[in-house]
């Protein structure tokens, strides 16, 4: 059975977001990409830093998140992106099938 994986990351504008969150499922490796606008509150080379970010929630299966996270870090425009798997325990079986058949 297809074992699902979900992958977050965050971006500094929309349209560094939605250029790789629309290249990740038209090529297949995620199913869907959730995006939002949110306010981060960080420390960044010795500064506080308060900004608008967008996060993303790619979601696809275990098969897909190596090449997934590769292609974030590759595609990336932060010098140190966030990468972070979140461990899905349980979903629901038809949404389940429908990753499956919209991933590679």
């Amino acid at each position: 059975m297809m074992k699902p994986a979900v992958i977050i990351s965050t971006y500094p504008d929309k349209k560094s977001v939605t250029r790789v969150a629309n290249k990740m499922v038209k090529e297949k490796i995620a199913a869907c990409v959730n995006v939002t606008k949110i306010s981060s509150i960080y420390s960044w080379q010795g500064k506080i830093e308060n900004t608008d970010e967008f996060l993303a929630i790619f979601k696809t299966s275990q098969k897909n998140k190596a090449r997934l996270k590769k292609e974030i870090k590759n595609t990336h425009p932060y010098k140190v992106p966030e990468i972070a798997e979140i461990n899905v325990i349980d979903i629901n079986k038809p949404y389940l099938a429908w990753l499956g058949s919209s991933t590679l």
